[in-house]
């Protein structure tokens, strides 16, 4: 009887685990370098090997510069964007 009891406790209990998983708070916010990353890897897509390691580098490094030299680094990697996509880019750039 006892093992019985054991069993159903122990199969009500594992039927409440989904409820207090959902009842979680969601994940911390993204700190800046991880949302840096996020950006620079999304800008990143396509590119390979050597390629791609010297365009991050370059890309997380610029978040350690002075605002001229985000400036610069933003421009030059805005330099085929035109219009509210350049816009959008460059406030996204300079914001990190």
């Amino acid at each position: 009887m006892k093992t019985l009891l054991s069993v159903i406790a122990l199969f009500l209990g594992c039927l409440s685990l989904p409820a207090l998983a959902a009842d979680a708070p969601a994940s911390a916010p993204l700190s800046k370098r991880q949302s840096k990353m996020t950006t620079c890897n999304a800008e990143a897509a396509g590119m390979k090997g050597d390629e791609r390691k010297a365009f991050m580098k370059k890309c997380l490094s610029a978040a350690k510069h002075t605002q001229r030299d985000k400036m610069k680094f933003c421009n030059a990697e805005a330099r085929d964007k035109k219009g509210d996509e350049r816009k959008a880019f460059m406030k996204a750039c300079l914001s990190t």
